[in-house]
């Protein structure tokens, strides 16, 4: 038996021989996809943690709390203010005009009396509060309060602004403008009760502070590299589905299978065989990818991928996800009848399982009825499991959930194709 694998293993091996295009089509496309795909996002993502983004302000107010935003936005990391184009002030619908062209993200307009009447509203509530509680002076003439009517900040956004970035700017917005309201409530309070100068810090009481997992008194600090090397090598692995669907289909229809037959050798090592071939394929391509992101990605820019005390354990992760995309590829080959329907059928299924299973869009990005579906992708299980061991220090333990998925899929998909082979061939 042992012999009958080992030839059926050589087999496989001398018609991969033959397509040495192909094989080597297989090795590097997965490579350049890595470095091109890295190399774009983490760009992207300096580009947006590096530059400032330039924002339109209108100042109608021309008082304290457009004062406060506006020293605010010019401290901040993100946001540089713009409030002249082409050395004239800005209108509301100059600013309005150039943002919907896509000229800039985002206009704040600050309407007009927006400091005055926030203070006088804001007097009126304390004197109420004041009075309700029995410190106001009973000789004063009680004065005809002014009706002092809601004020609206527009924000004007590109139409193609992300709706994370719009939610983002309201809130720091928001922020501002309460800390103005606060800190004129103090004051106000201050002179009602003449306690003598306000004295209000703006520093906030509560802060936040992130805390991030540590290794070897190191933080783990998320990266690129740490999305996109497992991503695209679970993608790469999974893209052999191609060429092992259309190595059955080929000898499904040029008589190879019908000749393996009439041996002594049954199928399951002829398909134990495949498995082993193109599990190493699978290892080579996992190995080759982890050589670039820890080698080659300091050299052109881009961090180095931490690999130390998680190679075993990333191994595991492949192996498995390597068994999933064999039996997915068997199933496919032995299901279909034609070069023509396995290529692009296996194409298409693999985009599918890497959009649905986090490759492109991470997961909890995604609508909740996807967040369910990508639990299905065996791509997701893969996935998870190389998150859990780069980014949450993992053990075997932690990862077996994920990997037992794997493998089940690999048994599933090898039974069904065994049982409709055996099905076609009693008919």
């Amino acid at each position: 038996m042992i012999y009958k694998l080992y030839q059926s293993v050589c087999k496989e091996f001398l018609l991969l021989k033959r397509d040495l295009g192909g094989v080597v089509i297989l090795f590097l496309m997965p490579l350049v996809l890595i470095v091109m795909v890295t190399l774009i996002q983490d760009s992207t993502l300096k580009k947006f943690s590096n530059t400032k983004i330039p924002i339109l302000l209108v100042d109608n107010d021309k008082g304290n709390v457009s004062h406060t935003v506006f020293e605010n936005l010019q401290k901040s990391d993100v946001f540089t203010v713009v409030t002249q184009i082409d050395s004239k002030p800005l209108t509301e619908a100059v600013a309005k005009e150039a943002v919907f062209k896509g000229d800039y993200q985002l206009a704040i307009i600050i309407p007009s009396r927006l400091s005055l009447d926030l203070q006088a509203k804001i007097d009126q509530n304390v004197e109420n509060i004041v009075s309700s509680l029995g410190f106001a002076d009973s000789t004063a003439v009680a004065k005809p309060k002014a009706i002092v009517n809601e004020k609206e900040v527009k924000l004007y956004f590109d139409p193609a602004t992300q709706l994370s970035f719009k939610n983002a700017v309201m809130s720091s917005i928001d922020k501002m403008i309460s800390q103005i309201e606060t800190h004129s409530i103090y004051t106000a309070f201050q002179e009602q009760l003449g306690e003598g100068s306000a004295s209000f810090e703006q520093k906030s009481f509560i802060t936040f502070k992130e805390i991030v997992p540590r290794v070897n008194d190191k933080e783990i600090v998320p990266n690129s590299v740490q999305h996109n090397v497992p991503a695209w090598t679970l993608f790469a692995i999974f893209f052999i589905v191609i060429p092992l669907s259309i190595n059955i289909v080929k000898e499904k229809t040029q008589g190879t299978f019908i000749r393996l037959r009439t041996n002594p050798v049954s199928n399951a090592i002829v398909l134990a065989g495949k498995t082993i071939t193109y599990l190493i394929i699978c290892m080579i391509q996992f190995y080759m990818m982890l050589a670039v992101a820890v080698f080659l990605f300091p050299h052109i820019g881009l961090p180095s991928l931490n690999i130390e005390g998680n190679l075993f354990m990333m191994t595991i992760v492949a192996l498995f996800s390597g068994f999933a995309a064999i039996g997915f590829g068997i199933l496919l080959g032995t299901v279909a009848k034609t070069q023509e329907q396995s290529a692009p059928f296996g194409a298409t299924a693999t985009i599918i399982l890497a959009a649905i299973g986090g490759v492109w869009v991470p997961v909890f990005a995604m609508p909740k009825v996807m967040q369910i579906v990508a639990k299905s992708s065996p791509m997701n299980w893969g996935l998870n499991a190389f998150y859990d061991v780069l980014l949450r220090n993992a053990d075997f333990i932690d990862i077996l959930p994920e990997i037992s998925l794997l493998f089940l899929f690999f048994i599933i998909t090898i039974t069904i194709a065994l049982l409709y082979d055996k099905k076609k061939r009693s008919v």
